[in-house]
């Protein structure tokens, strides 16, 4: 019972003691002090892009793999469909029939330009026979109607000429016209086929395929993502309080998952303006300045955008901050003016020196 008591009577001293001591207090002192904004960081690869196709079918043939390194124009896959097949020969044949309509050997303008010959050669004549007959009608010899039949042969076979060779422009225009025509047709044709060979658009690698041999493909999904092979882009998701911070050339401090305890230097390099709706993050992109090696697609860790830095200036811890520019000092309440602020530290302008001692809120 003495030792209980006893044990009591200890506990309420130290209690009365407790409640009697003064609060933590501070002062002011002179520190650097590096603001900066906090963003999660993904890596991922440079001009990383999403493979799809213009046309459905089915997918028949993967000539790739992820992790394949591969060439601009290079097919990925091949799609079937019997269809484009079908009209690539049906517009190749419409071409060479309308090749041959032009220049074949017996298409309508050779039996036009041999037309042509002939009224010619019946103009000549009826032109010379005109002319030697005018000539004997001013000596009058000869009778009005021969001149006048002579004349009438000449201006007919002169319009047979004229209409003959208007014939021959305008079929040779049509036919010229049909030509184009069905070789635009046949190389759309071609195009069309083509488009069931996917093609990649870059010299790259091949990060990830998202369909198998005999499924369905269609224009609304993708089929693959390729993206620069060795070449990274530190990506950002910054808080939309933050993004009017951000300026091209900042410095980045970042932090990986996958090497723990180093440390990497990047800088921004690009500002997304549309910001996410779901997530309320704009993106940053940056690049490394001397990359870690080996790198992955789809790292991730922290990063962090260097803002502002300053040199020996006065400082207080940033729990001392009340309503972000008051202090609680021995003497009261304090309005301060303050300057950069990270998580422990809040630079004061003015309002307080090296002596003031600060009291915790």
């Amino acid at each position: 019972m003495i030792k209980q008591k006893a044990a009591i009577l200890i506990t309420i001293l130290f209690f009365i003691l407790g409640c009697n001591q003064s609060p933590n207090t501070v002062t002011p002192g002179v520190h650097d002090i590096t603001e900066s904004v906090y963003a999660s960081v993904t890596i991922v690869p440079d001009s990383l892009y999403k493979v799809y196709s213009v046309v459905s079918g089915i997918l028949t043939e993967l000539h790739v793999r992820e992790g394949d390194e591969v060439s601009k124009g290079q097919i990925l896959l091949q799609i079937r469909n019997e269809s484009p097949e079908l009209n690539a020969e049906n517009a190749r044949l419409m071409l060479e029939l309308a090749q041959k309509n032009l220049t074949g050997s017996g298409s309508i303008l050779k039996t036009l330009q041999n037309k042509i010959a002939t009224a010619n050669l019946t103009y000549q004549q009826d032109s010379v026979d005109y002319l030697r007959q005018s000539r004997l009608w001013e000596q009058n010899i000869g009778t009005q109607r021969e001149y006048e039949l002579r004349k009438m042969a000449f201006e007919r076979s002169a319009e047979n000429l004229q209409s003959l060779r208007k014939e021959f422009s305008r079929t040779k225009a049509e036919l010229t016209t049909a030509l184009n025509t069905a070789r635009n047709n046949y190389q759309s044709a071609k195009l069309g086929n083509e488009d069931y060979s996917v093609k990649s658009s870059m010299n790259g690698k091949v990060y990830d395929l998202f369909k198998e041999a005999g499924e369905l493909i269609s224009p609304q999904e993708p089929i693959a993502t390729i993206g620069r092979s060795g070449s990274f882009t530190v990506n950002l998701l910054v808080d939309e309080v933050d993004i009017i911070k951000i300026r091209i050339n900042q410095r980045v401090i970042v932090n990986l998952d996958a090497f723990e305890g180093e440390v990497f230097e990047a800088r921004v390099t690009r500002i997304l303006p549309q910001k996410d709706s779901r997530t309320q993050t704009f993106t940053i992109e940056a690049e490394f300045i001397h990359p870690p090696d080996p790198l992955y697609s789809g790292l991730s860790g922290e990063g962090n955008i260097i803002i502002n830095q300053k040199k020996d200036v006065l400082v207080i811890p940033r729990s001392y901050l009340m309503e972000n520019d008051r202090v609680n000092t021995s003497d009261g309440v304090v309005q301060v003016e303050v300057g950069l602020m990270n998580m422990e530290y809040v630079e004061i302008i003015s309002g307080l020196d090296s002596t003031t001692h600060l009291l915790m809120p």
